[in-house]
């Protein structure tokens, strides 16, 4: 087999010869394949490998001008409607992620006042038992010393009165 030129590495592609065009007569013979192919030097870099830059080059050479025309144009961000839509879409789902984010926050600090909040009911409502037990005990000896002053001034009345009689 021979030796294949560097920029075809592909398995499978070789160099064709031009098919005869419909104005052409058939008794042409086939052409020979171009001599364009013959003239490239070894050392341009083939699509399956990477590109090597020069010590002063700032970008690399592109051997096929349409590949360096879609590199030209994969570097140039596009400015079209959809291009801006998607920017706008993706900021809002940033924004909505951020509020997302705060909602939770904001959620988990309720959680806790509320819990705060059941305690010092809790709480309070402990305290206001024990101010009513303390009030029913004062209640309570609060009856109980009148019961005994009013026993005491009715036994003394009756004294006085024995005693006078």
């Amino acid at each position: 087999m021979r030796a294949e030129p560097q920029f075809l590495s592909f398995p499978g592609l070789q160099p064709q010869a031009p098919q005869p065009s419909w104005n052409e007569s058939k008794t042409m013979a086939p052409a020979t394949p171009p001599t364009l192919l013959k003239s490239v030097p070894d050392n341009v870099p083939t699509l399956t490998e990477p590109l090597a830059l020069g010590p002063g080059d700032a970008k690399p050479h592109v051997f096929d001008p349409l590949i360096h025309e879609l590199f030209d144009q994969l570097r140039v961000s596009p400015t079209d409607e959809l291009t801006q839509t998607w920017r706008t879409i993706a900021a809002e789902v940033n924004l909505l992620s951020q509020r997302m984010a705060l909602q939770r926050e904001l959620q988990d600090r309720l959680k806790h006042l509320d819990q705060d909040l059941a305690e010092l009911r809790t709480n309070i409502t402990t305290h206001l038992q024990e101010v009513q037990q303390a009030a029913d005990q004062q209640l309570s000896s609060a009856r109980l010393r009148a019961e005994v002053s009013a026993l005491a001034q009715s036994k003394l009345a009756a004294k006085l009165q024995d005693k006078l009689y």
